[in-house]
């Protein structure tokens, strides 16, 4: 039986087994590191132009979607090649709609970014 009384003690473990995922997510998975840039590029517009706080809100959260996302992705397709090393349809289709919830994710990121910068950078091509 599981004992579930609480303990700093767990939860810092637990915190150790997040960072250690992060880790594994930037070392093995190169689409993070796309994510990534693309998060370091919009951080550094956002400083450039001078964002509002409700901006930097809307930044913030997509940039953390997309990451999560990746990281679930990352997992499920892990989880799916361990279970079935070998081909299988049925695998490619639950990989395919985890890819799927990534590039959604990337997608309304990209539109949040063009709502946020575009407005900001007409005045410098005026």
């Amino acid at each position: 039986m599981k004992n579930n009384s609480f303990s700093f003690r767990k939860r810092l473990k637990s915190f150790r087994y997040a960072f250690n995922g992060i880790g594994l997510l930037f070392k093995q998975e190169h689409n993070s590191w796309i994510h990534c840039f693309a998060a370091i590029c919009a951080i550094i517009a956002g400083l450039l132009l001078d964002i509002s706080n409700i901006e930097w809100v809307a930044v913030a959260v997509v940039i953390g979607m997309v990451l999560s996302a990746e990281a679930m992705n990352s997992a499920i397709e892990l989880i799916c090649d361990y279970i079935c090393p070998e081909y299988h349809h049925q695998m490619k289709q639950i990989k395919d709609l985890a890819a799927a919830a990534v590039l959604f994710t990337a997608i309304i990121a990209a539109v949040v970014g063009l709502i946020i910068f575009i407005p900001k950078l007409i005045p410098y091509f005026s």
